[in-house]
């Protein structure tokens, strides 16, 4: 097991010491994750960033690139308790939530007992999620936005942190029922995993069928992610960075982008859209090692915040149009 170098992260009154100080430990968790998880880097440092904004992840990729490894091993190295479930067409929403049981008491009195389900942890993995009917996927609903479930009346407080991270297959979409629009802005962001390159692959397939496979080990806590938020949320941004952000996600819109981006765009990101993208650009500024971010941080993160809360009109896609093209266009025209 490797030594922290770092000791943990305890808050103090000097805003440059404690962003030195995380961003060393920051810097350990993804040294520990990339151990792990070989090929693209912007994967951990992508889902690294989601965690450290406070919000949810949607991992899309084909089967068979390591988007359950990535989930497992966070959970690991992050100190997080992690469970996961396997959404199929018959799961049910007390599935997911729990459920009350009568049952006998010591006193011989039959009573309902409430038995908490999977999403009571600190990381919950949604595993295809589409598989399930919008019922079931609706049961994340109030979760992910709330923090807490309601149940026969009764509301039962999530643990904190609480995440959810959820995968999901682009290409055997058979069986599979669409995410609402609803459910899909409760995502910070949108992670793809695309295939490794020549070189990675050669060493994935080195690194796990030879020998004993490498294994995660702890490096931050629950704690210490929380504090990690919570410092996040008092880091400076400078105006220039936030009026291009504002007019980055007001662009994205057909009622207030320009006549050319109407054309291409049935509907756009909310003002949630615009919450995610603030937290996210200070996430990755203290991700690299600086106090405050900048227009650099808000172009590389406007695919993966607003890809999954817009959608092209019928128009662009039978042009052949890209929602990531779109986004990158407005990206080079705003910021």
């Amino acid at each position: 097991m490797t030594l922290l170098s770092t000791a943990p992260f305890t808050p103090s009154h000097d805003p440059v010491a404690d962003a030195e100080h995380l961003a060393a430990r920051l810097s350990e968790a993804r040294q520990a994750l990339r151990a792990i998880i070989l090929g693209d880097t912007d994967v951990v440092d992508l889902s690294l960033i989601t965690l450290l904004s406070a919000g949810h992840g949607l991992i899309v990729g084909v089967p068979g690139l390591a988007k359950t490894k990535l989930v497992e091993t966070l959970g690991v190295v992050l100190g997080l308790d992690t469970k996961r479930v396997q959404f199929t067409p018959d799961l049910m929403p007390a599935d997911i939530t729990g459920s009350e049981v009568l049952e006998d008491n010591e006193a011989g009195r039959r009573a309902f007992r409430f038995i908490k389900g999977p999403v009571f942890a600190s990381l919950l993995m949604a595993d295809e999620i589409n598989r399930a009917s919008p019922r079931t996927q609706s049961a994340l609903l109030q979760a992910m936005q709330e923090h807490h479930v309601t149940v026969s009346g009764h509301r039962y407080d999530l643990p904190t942190p609480f995440h959810v991270f959820a995968t999901q297959n682009p290409i055997e979409q058979e069986g599979t029922y669409p995410m609402p629009e609803a459910q899909l802005d409760r995502f910070l962001m949108q992670i793809d995993v695309t295939y490794p390159n020549h070189k990675t692959e050669k060493g994935i397939l080195m690194a796990t069928t030879l020998g004993t496979a490498q294994k995660a080990h702890p490096v931050l806590s629950g704690a210490e992610l929380i504090a990690a938020q919570n410092f996040i949320r008092m880091m400076p941004i400078g105006e220039s960075v936030v009026e291009s952000l504002v007019s980055l996600v007001r662009a994205a819109r057909p009622e207030s982008g320009e006549a050319e981006i109407a054309t291409q765009i049935s509907w756009g990101p909310g003002p949630r859209a615009g919450q995610a993208l603030m937290l996210a650009t200070r996430a990755r500024a203290l991700l690299q090692g600086r106090l405050a971010p900048s227009q650099d941080d808000v172009a590389a993160l406007a695919v993966p915040v607003l890809k999954h809360r817009m959608a092209l009109s019928y128009r662009a896609r039978a042009e052949g149009l890209v929602i990531d093209d779109v986004i990158t266009r407005l990206a080079q025209r705003f910021i």
